[in-house]
């Protein structure tokens, strides 16, 4: 419903609207049948009202009504809210021009049709300012304006002026502007007991401070959003995901723009003065950007797959659930602070959102959940009893973490003969990288090597289950360690990947300037609750990652399509090509004829 919708009996504003983003299958709001309250909307004192944890959340995040529209600039006193009837609305307007200069007045109409277009037209020929509906309300709420009310009803507008104590006057039978005392009230009471509020996620009833939070934490992304003008880097087969990930809900510039190269993205960054920020795939940056991004002070947000990304691989085409928008570097260069060094050093981490990581923590075990993955069986390793079992995960050799915070470690089989030089007497584990395991990166490594100082490969199935069964890990900068100590596992670092550093791991190459010391749940929390950003891969919604791990239970939602069954293909061709070439090259030549 639009922020100029009537309020009746039988007709109410919603006062808590989402903005027009992906599929929503499920509505966000909507008015109960409703039966007038007279006595609870009496009741409510101004400071009840202004001191309700639902409205004064509301006036903070600046929420409600089209919060994601333009702001509107005036510095009109008074604003006219004409109901969506024409003759009424006109006689309205008479009737505030009547009672003031037009000068001192707002028109606000309903956005669409020739009628209002020429109700606005005539306004500001007689001197005032006229605009739609359309527009952000907290705008208009801004300062001490009043507002003015046709004879019967409430707007979404008048509603959320009324929340947050500013004088709303309604006409008398004499046609003389009076306050209505009880236009808080009854707005409160369609707040709270009128509206329906269900997640757009699973359909389910939420509680206003659930709706409220969503909506905060979307208007949120929407304003980063509209500082990015551009995408750079970004493979063809992801461009939608995307798209959704950096959308604005504006109806001239939904989505950013897609560039190759340098130039095409400076091209549009300057034409966008104050949203000239520019996305970039981190690992496909192209020659340049980033100087020519810092000479023209141009923000640079390096993007990422997130840490719970899909039941599947990016290198199999599948687009990211989540993802990492950085602006001040990438998280596994130790080289400088990313923003989620920045997270862990500084921000309170406070006990609320501890208690939420840790309830994520407990979802991510349950159901098994890493990176790449959920559920599977457990592994059975056949380490004797009594031995430590330590795993080592696997890296892309020219992974960018690997090249920038690897340190000395010249890739896998260099780490499996340091952790064995360290731990001659643990049964170790080695488990390939899935990418490299599907022949589609670069690190594989030939079992018979890595048998000799490995005692077990462990390939197939998920992360997850495999964690359940060691010990201890030992890695160079992989996610691994960090989905270990979510799970009480003693880690040991021989890179300098973001979780080291801050007093949970053994470092084999310490980051000296982190100095705080974390426990578990904070470092969770900044990881997976403030760093990343989700999508439903369902309704295309921004998302908690507790949606997106719901959402690893849907089959369908990752069914591959054809061309990550055709890249599967590919990977699977190029890996026995690989081996092939292994086997020739190590195969002792054998000699021609009978011995």
């Amino acid at each position: 419903m639009s922020l100029g919708a009537v309020s009746t009996s039988s007709s109410l504003p919603l006062i808590l609207s989402a903005p027009p983003l992906g599929n929503a299958i499920y509505p966000f709001t909507q008015i109960r049948s409703y039966i007038p309250d007279r006595m609870a909307e009496a009741l409510a004192s101004p400071e009840h009202i202004q001191n309700d944890p639902a409205v004064r959340m509301i006036s903070e995040a600046r929420v409600g009504g089209m919060f994601w529209e333009r702001s509107a600039a005036t510095a009109a006193a008074i604003v006219v809210c004409v109901p969506p009837h024409a003759g009424h609305a006109r006689q309205m307007w008479r009737n505030a021009k009547a009672w003031t200069s037009p000068d001192r007045l707002l028109l606000v109409t309903p956005h669409d049709g020739t009628k209002w277009r020429r109700m606005r037209s005539e306004a500001r020929t007689e001197g005032a300012q006229a605009i739609s509906e359309n527009v952000d309300p907290h705008s208009l709420l801004d300062g001490t304006r009043t507002f003015l009310l046709p004879p019967k009803g409430l707007t979404t507008l008048s509603a959320l002026a009324a929340l947050t104590g500013h004088p709303v006057l309604r006409p008398d039978m004499d046609a003389d502007w009076k306050p209505d005392l009880h236009a808080s009230s009854k707005a409160l009471h369609i707040l709270h007991s009128a509206t329906e509020y269900r997640s757009p996620f699973s359909g389910q009833p939420i509680d206003i401070v659930e709706a409220i939070s969503l909506l905060t934490e979307w208007k949120r992304i929407l304003m980063t959003n509209r500082t990015i003008s551009v995408c750079v880097g970004m493979s063809f087969w992801k461009r939608a995901r995307m798209g959704a990930f950096f959308a604005t809900a504006e109806k001239r510039r939904p989505l950013p723009l897609f560039r190759r190269t340098t130039t095409g993205a400076l091209t549009v960054a300057r034409n966008r003065p104050g949203r000239n920020g520019i996305a970039v795939w981190a690992t496909r940056l192209p020659r340049g950007l980033e100087q020519a991004a810092r000479k023209n002070h141009f923000p640079l947000f390096r993007v990422e797959d997130g840490f719970i990304r899909s039941v599947g691989l990016g290198s199999g085409f599948l687009p990211p659930a989540s993802i990492i928008a950085d602006s001040r570097g990438a998280y596994y260069d130790p080289a400088q602070p990313s923003d989620l060094e920045v997270l862990l050093a500084t921000h309170p981490l406070g006990e609320e959102l501890q208690e939420r990581a840790r309830a994520l923590t407990r979802l991510i075990r349950a159901q098994s959940i890493s990176k790449y993955s959920a559920g599977g069986s457990v592994p059975t390793l056949g380490a004797p009893e009594g031995r430590q079992i330590i795993l080592v995960p696997g890296q892309v050799a020219d992974d960018m973490s690997v090249r920038l915070g690897g340190g000395t470690v010249a890739g896998n089989m260099d780490l499996l003969r340091r952790v064995r030089s360290a731990r001659p007497d643990a049964f170790i584990v080695y488990r390939p990288h899935p990418d490299v395991d599907a022949g589609h990166r670069a690190g594989a490594i030939p079992d018979a090597d890595v048998l000799q100082v490995a005692d077990r490969i462990s390939r197939g199935g998920g992360m997850a289950p495999l964690l359940d069964v060691v010990n201890e890990v030992h890695t160079l900068t992989s996610l691994t360690g960090f989905e270990a100590l979510m799970r009480g596992l003693s880690v040991t670092t021989y890179g300098q990947p973001f979780y080291a550093g801050w007093g949970l791991t053994h470092d084999r190459a310490p980051v000296v300037r982190r100095t705080r010391r974390l426990n578990v749940a904070q470092l969770t929390a900044a990881t997976l609750l403030l760093y990343p950003r989700y999508i439903d891969p369902l309704t295309g919604l921004f998302c908690g990652p507790e949606v997106l791990i719901d959402r690893f239970g849907t089959p369908e939602v990752w069914r591959p399509d054809l061309l990550m069954r055709l890249r599967g293909a590919q990977g699977k061709i190029r890996k026995v090509f690989v081996q092939g070439v292994h086997t020739v090259l190590h195969t002792p030549a054998i000699k021609k004829g009978r011995s």
